[in-house]
């Protein structure tokens, strides 16, 4: 694989650029843990109906998957970034009528745009920024990038937080008094508090897209093989052929899905605990730092003194160690090891990546394809909590990560090398 007219000299450039892309979409996708409990107070939603928010973002990445294989095709790298921003655009434009007209449906095809946009953006951005500079270093790059997804990630709740929680507590209280036509008449003023964050969200990715259209960021040809991975990859015709690369895929929907739970589900549940929606909005943030904590010691460390399969390894055990002492305990202390799955989840995403990429060489936009399909891990298994939350407690539903948890360390651990020997 080639980074045409790229040297060490121009790696920081694209790096920046792409860094700002994984900012910008880290801010999108991490305002559905404010949208969940805003839309399930101005739609009147139960918890799994409002676990719909998720479902229709990340349901979208396994729909449009085919879409932006065949976008990366025809327009490249660079300018399919600037597409998905044109979509993510649209995506946001919708919640404008979907807020005028208090529709849920429409906030949900709007959320879905998003989604199919942000796909397209991360079926480019993510193997770019593996494959632009020296194997064994993506972990460390990708962390760089989860840094910037991340602050984002922390900086959205509390920016939409202003907007549209400010006196949710007060009117949760006073609903249940109201006729209902004042009841209408205040979730309609709630619901128009979106709008004005929105058109600015849709103007920010309307610059952006522009900026990526006219930058110099170099392509990437991905058809390209060295001898060695050319000799392995001979007589093969399909990425199905490839092992590592579907138990890969199956891993990034299983961590997605836990690393939204900890994300988009902790302002739902430290309220469930009893905790002000006022004050429960700052939750996501602190899964945000605890994800950005685990990025910087993974830039320190890897590879320089820990393997990337290592800290996988480290990350999937304590995975399963914070869910469990989420379970075991209550109140802020189970919302504080709810927090902590940020630092378990931090170094999966960019382990998966390389590991599930390594020696398919022309066929890296298929197995790109196929990986960010998995994303669609974020749709169904937070669907799930939500089911689970309904059926017992919210406290309850968090069994559902132990499961994924426990996969996501077999693939740490020896998933994937499966069918790799057969080919060298």
């Amino acid at each position: 694989m080639n980074v045409n007219s790229n040297t060490p000299k121009s790696t920081m450039g694209p790096m920046v650029i792409i860094g700002a892309l994984f900012f910008i979409f880290g801010f999108v996708t991490w305002l559905n843990s404010v949208l969940i409990p805003y839309l399930k107070i101005a739609c009147e939603l139960n918890h799994f109906q409002s676990y719909l928010v998720t479902f229709a973002f990340y349901i979208a990445y396994l729909l449009m998957a085919p879409v932006s294989t065949i976008t990366l095709r025809f327009f490249g790298f660079k300018n399919g970034m600037a597409v998905g921003l044109i979509v993510m655009a649209v995506g946001a434009l919708l919640f404008i009528p979907a807020a005028m007209s208090r529709t849920y449906l429409l906030f949900l095809i709007g959320l879905f745009v998003q989604g199919g946009g942000l796909a397209i953006l991360q079926t480019a951005s993510n193997p770019y920024i593996t494959i632009i500079g020296p194997p064994e270093s993506a972990a460390q790059r990708i962390s760089i990038m989860g840094i910037c997804n991340k602050f984002a990630g922390g900086l959205a709740p509390v920016v939409l937080g202003f907007f549209l929680l400010s006196d949710t507590d007060g009117l949760t209280e006073r609903i249940a008094s109201l006729s209902a036509v004042e009841r209408a008449v205040e979730l309609d003023a709630l619901a128009a508090k979106v709008i004005a964050p929105y058109v600015g969200i849709v103007a920010v990715l309307v610059i952006l897209a522009f900026v990526i259209f006219k930058s110099s960021l170099p392509e990437v040809d991905t058809d390209a093989e060295d001898e060695e991975v050319a000799a392995s990859n001979t007589g093969k015709k399909s990425i199905f052929e490839f092992p590592h690369v579907l138990l890969g895929v199956f891993t990034l929907f299983l961590y997605v899905g836990v690393e939204v739970i900890a994300g988009d589900t902790i302002v739902s549940y430290a309220s469930s605990q009893g905790i002000p929606l006022t004050q429960a909005k700052f939750f996501t943030t602190a899964t945000m730092i605890s994800m950005v904590v685990g990025y910087v010691v993974g830039i320190i460390t890897i590879p320089k003194y820990i393997k990337q399969e290592r800290a996988f390894v480290i990350c999937a055990i304590l995975g399963l160690l914070f869910s469990f002492g989420a379970l075991a305990t209550s109140g802020i202390t189970s919302v504080a090891f709810i927090s902590l799955l940020g630092l378990a989840n931090s170094l999966m995403w960019p382990a998966i990546w390389p590991l599930a990429l390594a020696g398919v060489g022309r066929f890296t936009k298929a197995a790109s394809s196929l990986l960010i399909m998995g994303i669609a891990g974020g749709a169904i298994i937070p669907l799930a909590y939500g089911a689970l939350a309904d059926h017992f407690t919210p406290h309850q539903a968090y069994w559902v990560t132990i499961p994924c948890y426990l996969f996501i360390l077999y693939y740490a651990v020896s998933g994937h090398k499966v069918g790799k020997a057969k080919s060298r």
